[in-house]
């Protein structure tokens, strides 16, 4: 996966603010509507909406209307590009930090030597 892939940076962007982690955490449990999600921030509704506005463009969110009410459902799949990407870099700093201990027991055992 680039680096510099758009979705990723969505993904990155969505995920980077606390109030946002914070619906996704509540829609982890259950869906729920806008007012519901509103009601812990203290946000107005305008500003809520554009919270899920930036979870839906990152396709994070998923929402529906019903008459006057609008739910959401938490996308979890869309996570994947997310941890695609975490686990490469884990990979790249384990394999980085293996080749650090090798050379730090190679000069160990040259020193006792």
């Amino acid at each position: 996966m680039a680096n510099h892939d758009r979705n990723l940076s969505d993904l990155f962007h969505a995920l980077s603010d606390p109030t946002r982690r914070a619906m996704l955490s509540r829609l982890a449990v259950r869906p729920a509507t806008v007012k519901e999600l509103a009601d812990p921030t203290g946000f107005r509704l305008p500003t809520v909406m554009k919270h899920l506005s930036v979870l839906e463009e990152a396709g994070l969110v998923r929402t529906s209307k019903e008459g006057r009410v609008r739910s959401c459902a938490i996308v979890p799949e869309a996570l994947a590009p997310v941890r695609a990407w975490l686990d490469e870099q884990r990979a790249i700093w384990e394999a980085r930090l293996d080749r650090l201990d090798d050379y730090v027991m190679t000069l160990l055992k040259e020193q006792s030597e």
